[in-house]
């Protein structure tokens, strides 16, 4: 298991990220239509997968905005945006902030993602929420970059992240 910072203390996840040079996991998620899809959606295609608590916090909020900023020069890739929120969390938060370029999606439902990325905080005042972390996928299929950020409080590391989609 992985662990990150939540405050002053250490908090443990479900498991590991992906390797670096590893498939991406297959996954279901759930969008803010409610309609279900899944990894292969995104198949032949860059992938940038920014996992957060919720998006109702400041950092969450604002990694979603970042990458939403950063997604207008990306052509070729998809931003995937993750958490347990409710979809009509994410659809509300999305609306009011003009977010169109990421797609906002939970895994509220399924809870798979959180097995298949390891990302799933299991102690600490936010057990049952996601870690922040960031996974980056080649267009082959394949796992190139990835980021548990050391601190849930912290901004991941956008450069290295969309550097690592050269």
């Amino acid at each position: 298991m992985a662990q990150t910072k939540l405050g002053d203390l250490t908090v443990n996840t479900s498991g590991e990220l992906p390797a670096v040079g590893s498939k991406l996991p297959d996954f279901t998620l759930t969008g803010t239509d409610l309609a279900d899809f899944n990894s292969s959606v995104f198949a032949g295609k860059k992938l940038v997968i920014n996992i957060y608590p919720s998006i109702d916090t400041g950092v969450c909020s604002a990694s979603v905005r970042e990458f939403n900023k950063r997604a207008a020069s990306l052509d070729g890739t998809s931003i995937l945006c993750v958490s347990r929120d409710l979809p009509a969390a994410l659809k509300r938060f999305c609306g009011a902030e003009g977010i169109e370029a990421v797609v906002p999606a939970s895994d509220f439902r399924h809870l798979g993602f959180a097995k298949s990325f390891g990302v799933e905080m299991i102690d600490g005042k936010m057990r049952g929420m996601f870690a922040r972390a960031v996974v980056v996928v080649g267009a082959d299929g394949v796992v190139k970059y990835t980021e548990m950020v050391p601190a849930v409080g912290q901004e991941p590391n956008y450069d290295a992240a969309i550097a690592a989609l050269q």
